[in-house]
């Protein structure tokens, strides 16, 4: 989903938005790449949302949320941490993106159950064939004559 503004609300389906005023950012130094600047920028990028209590989610939803990002909440809080690029505003944008898509994923509805099929006939007959064959074929190769 696109993240326009790193401050503004986020759109996480075309129903569902997050107020900008429900974000938590914190922001602390990243580890890795970026030479002098690693040891001064406050990089990295903490995202904090109390997803059960976003404005606009059904009860449903809420247990879809709480049931499959459960192992992931810490007393209701996501939190999404991002320290992959170098400038703090990439950083925000990647959490953001991160958060949207975690958020999606999860009330997203569950795949319909598969339906069992069987093997066709004409399946069932190229496989004995073929098993046929590569027997013969065995057969060939133990005969010294």
């Amino acid at each position: 989903m696109p993240t326009d503004d790193p401050a503004g609300d986020l759109p996480v389906t075309p129903r569902l938005v997050v107020p900008a005023a429900m974000l938590g950012w914190r922001f602390s130094r990243s580890s890795g790449p970026g030479g002098q600047g690693v040891n001064t920028a406050d990089s990295r990028v903490e995202l904090s949302v109390r997803v059960l209590e976003i404005p606009g989610l059904t009860e449903h939803q809420q247990a879809r949320l709480a049931d499959r990002l459960g192992a992931r909440l810490v007393d209701g809080v996501l939190t999404i941490a991002a320290s992959e690029h170098r400038q703090q505003l990439r950083n925000r944008e990647a959490a953001r993106a991160r958060l949207a898509m975690a958020v999606g994923q999860a009330l997203a509805p569950p795949a319909p159950p598969r339906r069992k099929t069987k093997p066709t006939r004409g399946s069932k007959e190229r496989q004995i064939t073929a098993e046929k064959q590569r027997g013969q074929l065995k057969k060939q190769r133990g005969t010294l004559d």
